[in-house]
């Protein structure tokens, strides 16, 4: 993909997760729903699946009861069952119902022409973003027609300090809630090229805001580029981020200025379309 490469972390089984919390003693009222969510969170944590006795281990709950939340919740479209291998993940559609929302337009539905019209433009996979705590997520997704493409799962989610739609969305924060971000990410190393050093992160965010655009040079991943825009609902009020994906090779940084053109004419389009 180019943006991040996401860490596997080993689930906390529900029930401890539950003791561990607080010390609070309020009641579970609802805990059928209770134990669904809990599917849902064990997922989330292992965005490359997991089979039935895993998740059964991880909620702490009777595999006959977990098949049956399962059931539920793929009839219900929030997660999705490989029949070959038997894996089970979560699809994009708590993303969608949580994406922010112009009237009775959805971001993504506000997003989708100008993101075509950008891959059309560039030649490259396009992604739509908004940021979650400190990390980004992948939204929305139109792949290059390119037979080498760059291409993610919806719900990816991304750091803040190695790929440019990350650098987008820490850039872009008010001054005090960038400098706080930027106290609390690990800078973690992940290419030659990534930022590991936080006064090098801040200078960053300055070029970032400076130009208007960020980039990444294999920053994240060796030999995958991006170059990323803003996307204001608000004068001054970060809502989300677009940007280009490529093989090195397609989008050299020589190419980067006018990508980024084109790049940032999409984000327009989509804030006016938010407006209209």
């Amino acid at each position: 993909m180019g943006i991040c490469v996401v860490k596997k972390t080993e689930p906390v089984p529900y029930t401890a997760q539950r003791r561990s919390k607080t010390n609070s003693t309020l009641a579970v009222e609802a805990p059928a729903l209770d134990r669904g969510l809990a599917v849902l969170e064990a997922l989330d944590a292992e965005p490359e699946g997991m089979n039935l006795t895993e998740i059964s281990k991880a909620i702490g709950s009777p595999k006959n009861s977990t098949s049956r939340l399962v059931q539920t919740l793929i009839a219900r479209g929030y997660v999705e069952r490989d029949e070959a291998t038997m894996v089970i993940r979560l699809t994009g559609k708590l993303l969608r119902l949580g994406q922010p929302r112009a009237g009775d337009v959805s971001l993504v539905e506000c997003s989708l022409a100008a993101m075509n019209a950008l891959r059309d433009a560039v030649g490259e996979t396009v992604q739509l973003g908004i940021p979650i705590g400190d990390e980004g997520v992948v939204i929305e997704q139109v792949e290059s027609t390119q037979a080498v493409r760059i291409c993610v799962n919806i719900g990816l989610r991304f750091p803040l300090h190695n790929n440019a739609p990350g650098k987008v969305l820490l850039a872009f924060l008010h001054p005090k809630a960038r400098e706080r971000a930027i106290s609390r990410i690990k800078l973690e190393r992940f290419t030659e090229r990534t930022i590991t050093d936080k006064e090098a992160l801040r200078k960053e965010c300055e070029r970032v805001v400076k130009l208007g655009y960020g980039t990444d040079w294999g920053e994240a991943d060796e030999g995958i580029h991006c170059v990323a825009a803003p996307v204001f609902d608000q004068p001054n009020h970060l809502l989300a981020v677009i940007w280009a994906s490529a093989v090195a090779g397609r989008m050299p940084k020589g190419k980067f200025a006018g990508v980024a053109v084109e790049v940032m004419k999409a984000a327009r389009e989509i804030e006016r379309r938010l407006h209209a």
